[in-house]
């Protein structure tokens, strides 16, 4: 294992001896992860895509502080999660900023959901839209604690212990948190889906 570097930690070795090309393979692969968890955060297209953008810049700032054998994407979305946990606090001590923001969702946004390969149909597709929307509406109502926790466990395929690592709790309660997540949208879910689970399409 030691011999192997993961391809990712490999990138940013590069990165952090100045391989600009090494660097804009590591945003192209993830700037669509990374945009979509923080949208997920805060559904203001605008708001995620200058986030998205301010956690790549601090990535290459920050590169030659990674340590290699940390793997990549616990490193990247610490950084994705600490970002959306700043402007969440600086919301709270000025709702002002954000009013318009969230009184009228940007309805040109780009929707953030990852598209599903097979050609459907319209009736197919208006389904599928509705209960997108109705998933989106249930995660939003959820703690951000949790609504993190799942998003990083069902969309973004990470394991229990690299989300403890980046939410800076014990394996224990982040299995806790995931668990009451998915509960919880499951009651919520209920109506839309025939066996009340949610499950994330591959």
């Amino acid at each position: 294992m030691a011999g192997q570097l993961d391809p990712d930690a490999a990138l940013m070795k590069r990165v952090t001896q100045g391989d600009q090309r090494a660097f804009e393979e590591l945003v192209e692969k993830y700037k669509q992860p990374v945009f979509n968890l923080i949208y997920r955060t805060l559904p203001d297209a605008a708001e995620a895509e200058d986030l998205a953008q301010a956690c790549f810049v601090q990535v290459y700032k920050a590169a030659s502080r990674y340590r290699v054998e940390a793997k990549f994407t616990t490193w990247l979305f610490t950084i994705a999660r600490n970002l959306c946990l700043n402007e969440i606090r600086r919301r709270s001590r000025h709702p002002a900023d954000s009013l318009d923001a969230s009184a009228s969702p940007d309805e040109d946004a780009p929707a953030p959901q990852h598209e599903d390969a097979r050609i459907v149909g319209a009736p197919d597709r208006l389904m599928r839209d509705e209960l997108v929307s109705k998933v989106s509406e249930a995660l939003g109502e959820l703690p951000e604690n949790q609504r993190s926790a799942v998003l990083m466990f069902q969309e973004q395929e990470l394991s229990y212990e690299e989300i403890a690592e980046i939410m800076g709790c014990s394996l224990s309660a982040t299995k806790s948190l995931i668990h009451r997540a998915r509960e919880a949208l499951k009651q919520r879910l209920k109506p839309y889906l025939k066996t009340g689970e949610w499950k994330q399409n591959k």
